[in-house]
């Protein structure tokens, strides 16, 4: 282990959990996956949490656009749209379940005045969090554990918590009943848990060649060790017990710009002079960039071995988050409100 908290064994293997020809990829690789999720996801955001940042920003997820709204501004947007859904209020005690750096939860203490724990298994993720928290002045109201979100209720013990959201995370888990099963354990009763889940969507034929590639490439490309259905997760909600109160795929909504632009890479999209950069970094040019400084980073020492190789499996990503998007068989919004019932 670095001296970051990061594993570069880790990193360096994390391509070998897939074939790279989806038509190749076996249930035995995916039931491996399956099995060495915490291996995955860790090899994953080791060498990729850098690079989100560089590229996207502190808040790892996506969003809707208006025209004309800013990137920053839009993130910040959906994270206040997910807490007005839940109605979070003053006081609440909230679990962020896979918060990544932290950004979201930086957004939603400030913006609904609640106190926050921020989960998740990865340590060079949550050094950063708590780095950039204590930067911010908010360490009274946001404090950070490193867990995994398979075993909530042995980390914090039951009924916890007055809510919990997931913005793009629990999708990494093996299976939506167990993580789900774990959420609605730490609630307290009549608690509220919000996500924004990456599922596949009903339009979605995984034995269509072409859908089935897409599928493959979000999850090489974001480690996912396997996607899953919008029917799937409502199904593992009500099955844990969950009382689901609305849902809804937002990226459905008639949007005149649609909330994968900036990994189309086209700056002439970009709906702001600040965006420029953002969505020049996910050009073809902007890649060529980024992977070349990435290249001669882990020849000196500095990025770890491997990191690379991530790179190469985000540019995948994005080309198959857009085709998806596009097609509309995928989305990295399905709002689910759902109650721990009182």
């Amino acid at each position: 282990m670095s001296l970051d908290g990061r594993v570069i064994e880790r990193i360096k293997n994390y391509t070998n959990f897939w074939e790279k020809d989806s038509t190749k990829d076996t249930d035995a690789e995916r039931d491996n996956r399956l099995t060495n999720y915490s291996d995955v996801i860790n090899g994953y955001y080791d060498g990729a949490t850098e690079l989100y940042e560089y590229g996207w920003s502190q808040s790892f997820h996506f969003s809707r656009f208006y025209k004309g709204e800013a990137f920053a501004q839009s993130l910040a947007r959906h994270e206040h749209y997910l807490a007005a859904q839940m109605k979070l209020k003053p006081g609440m005690i909230v679990l962020d379940v896979g918060c990544g750096v932290g950004g979201p939860a930086r957004e939603l203490v400030r913006f609904a005045d609640v106190r926050i724990i921020g989960l998740n298994n990865n340590d060079f993720q949550i050094a950063r969090a708590r780095k950039y928290t204590k930067r911010a002045g908010l360490e009274d109201r946001l404090t950070f554990q490193v867990g995994d979100f398979m075993k909530l209720s042995e980390i914090f013990g039951e009924a916890k918590f007055d809510a919990v959201y997931a913005i793009e995370a629990t999708v990494h888990a093996p299976s939506f009943e167990g993580v789900y099963g774990e959420i609605l354990k730490v609630l307290k009763p009549g608690g509220t848990f919000g996500v924004y889940e990456w599922v596949m969507t009903p339009q979605w034929n995984p034995s269509i060649p072409y859908h089935k590639e897409i599928a493959h490439g979000i999850e090489i490309g974001d480690g996912i060790p396997e996607m899953r259905s919008s029917t799937a997760c409502l199904e593992a909600l009500n099955a844990v017990g969950f009382d689901i109160k609305h849902h809804e795929d937002l990226a459905d909504r008639p949007d005149e710009v649609p909330w994968y632009y900036p990994l189309e890479g086209d700056i002439l999209k970009a709906q702001t002079v600040w965006d420029y950069v953002t969505v020049w970094r996910m050009s073809w040019s902007g890649k060529i960039v980024t992977q070349g400084a990435v290249k001669i980073l882990e020849w000196v020492g500095i990025a770890p071995k491997g990191t690379y190789d991530v790179g190469e499996a985000l540019k995948v990503a994005a080309g198959a988050l857009v085709a998806g998007g596009k097609l509309k068989i995928f989305t990295p919004m399905f709002l689910v409100i759902s109650n721990r019932p009182a």
